[in-house]
């Protein structure tokens, strides 16, 4: 994936007319500052909450790679000589110019002879299905397609009509374990608790840290968590959920659960105390991203926490493969990290139903609510297994076309 970052577009960045953003997580986002860099000058059409989300999220990948390269370089462990960001904060920074935030259900000019429609989907602060509608012609691109019922995000909003639709399938191939979320991590917080470990739990700064924090807010109000410290270290994830509480009414939480659940965790922003807290033997929870712990704080924190079998690592939600999350869930027995192997003694618990993408039932639902079946049906956004396992069951439940298309492949669109 990292090459692909680096391979030209098959489009130059200068004949691009718009981007229209889903959602601010970085793996939708997060090319948007080099190709604003490399010559895009069209606008970037979002949601007003995903907008104030990437003013977070952007400059602080820009900053990240920036500093992961200056410490491959340092110690001599990149494959690439020398090491270079992808982009940088200020290219970032400069990126955030381009964006044109527009409201839900409200139709958006993209170009001529196009408008675009974005819906409510639940998944994270706000996250919206396309609706394109260009020359006659209707789109329709999922986006990450939430949960129905989830604790704090409201349900993914309906499509009626699609003449293509490019669906997720993150969770394809699954049906989502129906555990209460808050009896389970209870479940793992005592057990660790009371054989003196800490719990370390790799979080998305935007959405997975909100929920999180709801639910310990829950548990301690409830009188089954006890007075063990929780720590969310990661200055993005504070100031996300700052954001996530400027938007009551986007999310089912009220104001005084926002406050509640932002008042429960001590907000770790210098990096000193970031690393007092390795130092530290008394049990603790530590929230930290990144969530699938490709960078960010987190890594130190598996240096210092993952060799010791009386401690744990909580991974609540998706772990793409290739990554260090993946490879925690898949039972490694050693982490790569700055260069270094760490070995791997903690217990790895995984709370698959805290995760915040829509599982296959979920996705079937979803596109239950189409009056009538679309032409063709693009199905993207999954591993390979993934995708073909819920290719197929679009075609045999619902008998609709759908396939999953080839990298880079061009379809033209009768």
């Amino acid at each position: 994936l990292r090459l692909r970052n680096r391979h030209p577009l098959p489009i130059a960045p200068t004949d691009i007319d718009a981007v229209l953003l889903t959602h601010a997580h970085l793996d939708h986002s997060g090319f948007i500052p080099a190709l604003v860099r490399d010559g895009f000058r069209g606008p970037v059409i979002s949601t007003h909450a995903t907008f104030k989300l990437c003013e977070l999220l952007l400059p602080d990948s820009g900053y990240l790679m920036e500093a992961d390269a200056r410490y491959a370089n340092k110690r001599g462990f990149s494959k690439h000589t020398p090491a270079l960001p992808l982009y940088t904060e200020r290219d970032a920074k400069a990126a955030l110019a381009s964006f044109a935030p527009t409201g839900f259900d409200e139709p958006t000019r993209v170009a001529e002879g196009c408008s675009a429609i974005f819906r409510p989907m639940g998944h994270i602060l706000g996250a919206a299905s396309i609706e394109l509608n260009c020359n006659g012609k209707r789109i329709v691109f999922s986006g990450d397609i939430g949960r129905y019922s989830a604790a704090t995000m409201i349900d993914p909003v309906r499509v009626p009509r699609a003449d293509y639709l490019v669906v997720e399938s993150t969770y394809g191939n699954r049906h989502h374990d129906e555990t209460d979320p808050e009896t389970a991590l209870e479940d793992v917080i005592n057990r660790t608790i009371g054989r003196g470990g800490s719990v370390i739990i790799p979080s998305f700064a935007v959405g997975r840290a909100q929920t999180l924090l709801f639910h310990l807010s829950q548990l301690r109000r409830r009188g089954r968590l006890g007075p063990v410290p929780i720590f969310l270290n990661s200055p993005m994830a504070v100031n996300a959920s700052s954001i996530f509480c400027d938007h009551v009414g986007e999310h089912r939480l009220t104001e005084e659960q926002c406050r509640e659940a932002c008042g429960i965790a001590e907000y770790v922003r210098d990096v000193e105390d970031s690393k007092r807290l390795n130092r530290d033997p008394m049990p603790k929870i530590i929230v930290a991203a990144s969530g699938m712990a490709t960078g960010g704080r987190i890594l130190h924190h598996l240096k210092a926490y993952a060799p010791d079998p009386r401690n744990s690592i909580l991974l609540a939600g998706f772990q793409a493969g290739g990554t260090r999350g993946a490879a925690l869930r898949d039972g490694a027995s050693e982490l790569k990290i700055h260069g270094e192997f760490i070995p791997v003694r903690a217990e790895v618990a995984t709370l698959d139903m805290l995760s915040a993408h829509a599982d296959q039932g979920e996705l079937l639902r979803w596109l239950g609510g189409f009056e009538d079946p679309p032409i063709q049906t693009f199905v993207t956004h999954g591993e390979p297994e993934a995708s073909d396992m819920f290719r197929r069951c679009i075609t045999e439940r619902l008998g609709w076309e759908a396939r999953v298309p080839e990298h880079g492949e061009r379809v033209v669109l009768a």
